[in-house]
């Protein structure tokens, strides 16, 4: 039988190229702070690893007594479709429709949009947003999290106060389809996940357009400019970007493509 410690320091095969993996010290605590206002503390454990956390999900929200909670929302709209057991508290804000699946807790004060789809195993912690056309998949989302706009966030963490701008994308499988490592402080670690989108530390922050590659941490409050394919570990207080180059030249149908006034 292999050692926690043979397993941790096992080369794997990533691209045609041997990586070693090292023992880690990284904690879920250097990343995200559970709040007391969600039932799940006796799951999430600040000395795990990060990525552990997201293993949990499932783990957590199907132990939620469903038929004991008290709070439930007493008016659900006709247009949002429920299956499976969710708990929505009765101060969330629903919209008119929305696709909801079970098992999903929804804490106080959270705003639903319009055309939002969560499908399961999904956390969402009090005052958070889940905006229009936004999907959700076994995913734990701390307090006054950010996904208002056209967002893809699976089987991810976003910390307390974490934001994503219109269109990020939390991208949780390889194309390989291979196992999910991360890169960490520590160095490179085997999660033993095949599916990890995106750790964000509380109030990290990905602009318009990103994509988060699978298995990217950001630290607390680091954040990814717009439009950028990041990857790998981003320090707290750190800001990633690029520059791209663009060129500029006269068009050579100038003025003929000008649109006549008169016709």
């Amino acid at each position: 039988m292999m050692s926690d410690n043979d397993a941790s320091n096992k080369s794997l095969s990533w691209a045609g190229e041997a990586l070693s993996c090292s023992p880690q010290t990284m904690k879920a605590s250097d990343l995200f702070d559970l709040p007391a206002s969600m039932p799940f503390g006796h799951i999430f454990s600040p000395e795990a690893a990060p990525w552990e956390w997201v293993a949990r999900i499932g783990e957590a929200v199907q132990g939620f007594d469903f038929l004991r909670a008290e709070d439930m929302h007493p008016n659900i709209p006709e247009g949002v479709k429920i299956t499976g057991k969710v708990f929505i508290h009765h101060s969330a804000k629903l919209p008119p429709y929305a696709v909801i699946q079970g098992p999903t807790w929804i804490g106080p004060e959270v705003e639903i949009r319009p055309g939002a789809y969560i499908r399961g195993k999904v956390i969402v912690g009090p005052g958070s947003v889940v905006g229009n056309s936004t999907e959700l998949k076994n995913c734990l989302l701390l307090e006054h999290v950010q996904a208002p706009h056209f967002n893809y966030v699976g089987d991810s963490v976003l910390g307390n106060k974490a934001h994503l701008g219109a269109g990020v994308i939390c991208a949780n499988l390889r194309l390989d389809q291979g196992p999910v490592i991360v890169n960490t402080p520590d160095g490179r670690a085997d999660t033993g996940l095949r599916k990890l989108g995106a750790l964000m530390g509380d109030a990290s922050e990905a602009g318009c357009n990103a994509v988060l590659q699978p298995g990217t941490i950001l630290g607390k409050a680091a954040a990814v400019m717009p439009t950028m394919a990041f990857g790998g570990y981003l320090e707290s207080g750190t800001l990633a970007f690029n520059r791209p180059v663009i060129g500029r030249v006269p068009r050579r149908d100038y003025p003929k493509s000008t649109p006549s006034v008169a016709r």
